[in-house]
């Protein structure tokens, strides 16, 4: 249980809770994510990465951007590299989305907060995606109102 008004700072708190966690499993295995963090403990950003800096200080954890944070040390458990970037994946299936119709032309496309907790990555990651999306022609953003998606004679032609 946390104390939030005790001595001991929150962070150092919730570090204490993620090292038994981490003692139950085995090396490569993944940890809370910062924003699982956050959600748990009811902390913010900063509190939850304080947590697992410390951790990963300690040589307990590591983290593989845009993968995740995972038990042990990098050499004690290698992790494959990951074939395609997770921030073309997320664009890959917003444009299958587009394709099959799920998203239409000039509507809306979700928003970065919630591709950002369905993917479970950060908002960099999500913004990576759209900017691709823009890049490529299927969506196009209008300032204060979001990003939409491209009428259907903008998208790329197939090849």
């Amino acid at each position: 249980m946390i104390d939030y008004d005790g001595d001991t700072h929150v962070y150092i708190q919730i570090a204490e809770v993620l090292r038994h966690r981490a003692a139950e499993l085995t090396a490569g295995q993944p940890m809370p994510s910062e924003a699982d963090i956050q959600h748990e403990f009811g902390v913010a950003r900063t509190t939850a990465r304080r947590a697992i800096h410390m951790l990963r200080e300690e040589g307990l954890i590591y983290t593989v951007q845009g993968e995740g944070t995972f038990v042990g040390a990098p050499e004690d458990a290698p992790r494959a590299a990951r074939k395609t970037p997770l921030y073309r994946q997320i664009a890959h299936d917003l444009r299958e989305r587009i394709t099959s119709g799920q998203l239409q032309p000039r509507r809306p496309v979700p928003a970065e907060s919630t591709i950002q907790q369905q993917y479970e990555v950060a908002r960099e990651t999500v913004r990576r995606a759209m900017a691709l999306l823009r890049e490529e022609g299927w969506i196009y953003t209008v300032p204060a109102r979001g990003s939409f998606v491209s009428p259907e004679d903008n998208w790329p032609k197939k090849q």
